[in-house]
């Protein structure tokens, strides 16, 4: 990264709950502050204060502006729907089911670091949610000696990615089953490590790594 790049990112680096937000919806979108400070007709200068300092409390056009321009509600960007569980929102008289391509679910595995896994226990069958990544194909986490997690070593297991967009009563999710496994090789330990979307969420010491080879994968698409 030039020193330039560098200098551009901290620039840009979201402070506040807000600026996250909008920043991470940006991306998720692939638009630029000036593309959505357009958008939205407010001044480039504006959304980066907006992105940038923590206490900062626009008032009801602006966020009104701000949802439309990013394709979202007001409630997403200020956190208000965080404790809420997706799909509250009416269905639409006439949704679409699509199913998706084995590309497709791969593009859609590959752009998300944290997903379900479904693990049998002695007491019956366990979903957690994990980090991951996509490496060479597999899905690979990291997780502790037993954790939850970890229990899927040695198990045929199904571990699911999606995504609801309540705005716009639509969404995806895609399915992976296969067998999952202890990584004890070093090189393929530390080509995980390298190339992980992101450090574990519980936080502490989790350095047993798990991968799962895909037997079939599946996925769907909903549509108004």
């Amino acid at each position: 990264m030039t020193e330039q790049t560098s200098a551009h990112a901290a620039a840009e680096a979201p402070l506040g709950d807000l600026g996250r937000r909008l920043a991470a919806r940006r991306a998720q979108l692939g638009l630029t502050r000036r593309q959505t400070a357009a958008r939205a007709d407010m001044a480039v200068s504006y959304l980066k204060y907006l992105e940038e300092h923590p206490g900062a409390a626009p008032g009801t056009g602006p966020l009104i502006r701000l949802a439309e321009a990013l394709e979202t509600t007001v409630t997403e960007l200020t956190g208000g729907a965080v404790d809420l569980p997706p799909g509250p929102g009416r269905a639409v008289r006439e949704a679409r089911f699509t199913e998706l391509s084995s590309g497709e679910c791969r593009a859609l595995l590959g752009s998300h670091g944290v997903g379900r896994l479904a693990v049998p226990t002695a007491t019956g069958p366990v979903i957690v949610p994990v980090n991951y990544s996509v490496v060479d194909g597999a899905i690979v986490f990291r997780t502790a000696l037993g954790a939850t997690p970890s229990l899927a070593a040695g198990q045929n297991v199904a571990f699911e990615v999606d995504r609801i967009d309540d705005t716009f009563s639509q969404g995806w999710s895609v399915l992976v089953r296969g067998h999952a496994r202890t990584v004890t090789d070093r090189q393929e330990q530390q080509r995980f490590t390298e190339r992980a979307y992101s450090a574990p969420w519980a936080g502490g010491d989790r350095d047993q790594w798990v991968r799962i080879e895909p037997h079939t994968v599946t996925g769907r698409r909903i549509t108004a």
